[in-house]
């Protein structure tokens, strides 16, 4: 699930790499995204134990339903026909990145609280591939700019889809 939210991480990173930024923003960059899928997903995590234990079992189907929504919207996004501003991650541009790159990682969080989760352990898998994830989309922009940029991002939508019928209709092998 981390790969599955980083992968926005990865697709801006990408795009934003034909922009030739240096390398010491880049490691700067990967970092803050780092961290704030680590906090986005943490803030989600405790708001989703604590109405897990509001809701009981009803959590099951809106945590699954959560991330059905998010792959799918994750997957619009991708085939839209209007193009998107870039926004430059210079200053506060790369908290702005940072953020917008992150969202989706609240909304995993709170899906992942509603079951229980290890917080801890969540969160740093979701800031460790987030880092290394925006850090490769921005290496991999600076060589090959728009080649794989949609299709990592509906791969992700395809995962948290998935992960998400899995909640509602649990396959057991």
């Amino acid at each position: 699930m981390a790969f599955a939210v980083g992968m926005d991480a990865f697709s801006i990173s990408l795009g934003l790499g034909i922009y030739r930024i240096r390398l010491r923003r880049i490691f700067y960059i990967g970092l803050v995204v780092g961290l704030f899928h680590v906090v986005m997903p943490t803030l989600g995590i405790l708001t989703g134990h604590f109405l897990s234990g509001l809701f009981g079992q009803i959590t099951t189907y809106i945590g699954g339903i959560l991330l059905i929504l998010l792959g799918i919207q994750m997957i619009y996004f991708c085939f839209r026909e209007e193009e998107n501003t870039a926004i430059l991650p210079v200053g506060w541009g790369i908290i702005f990145f940072s953020l917008l790159v992150s969202l989706d990682s609240f909304s995993a969080g709170l899906s992942l609280g509603m079951f229980g989760v290890r917080t801890a352990a969540a969160v740093i898998c979701f800031g460790i591939v987030a880092t290394f994830l925006t850090w490769s989309g921005f290496l991999i922009g600076r060589k090959v700019h728009n080649l794989l940029g949609t299709y990592a991002e509906v791969f992700g939508g395809v995962v948290l889809a998935a992960f998400g019928f899995q909640l509602l209709f649990p396959i057991s092998f």
